[in-house]
């Protein structure tokens, strides 16, 4: 049979054993938090660069007729 001291040893060592274990979930729950954020931009980002180059080709046609237009009116 063990004594007293025997076992409030053992339950301190669980403690501890425990109390490590749960900063060990903590941090993996916060990694795996920004992970998720991460991957939440990377599809946002990809979804979103077609519409980009369709607003950058938008773009560039209005230059050339703004370019149109000042050059008729210098003539």
């Amino acid at each position: 049979m063990a004594t007293a001291n025997q076992i409030k040893y053992r339950m301190g060592q669980a403690k501890k054993k425990l109390t490590k274990l749960n900063k060990d979930l903590t941090a993996t729950k916060a990694k795996m938090k920004k992970l998720e954020a991460a991957l939440k931009k990377a599809k946002a980002t990809s979804k979103a660069k077609p519409k980009k180059k369709a607003a950058a080709k938008k773009k560039v046609a209005k230059k050339k007729v703004a370019k149109k237009r000042v050059a008729r009116k210098k003539k």
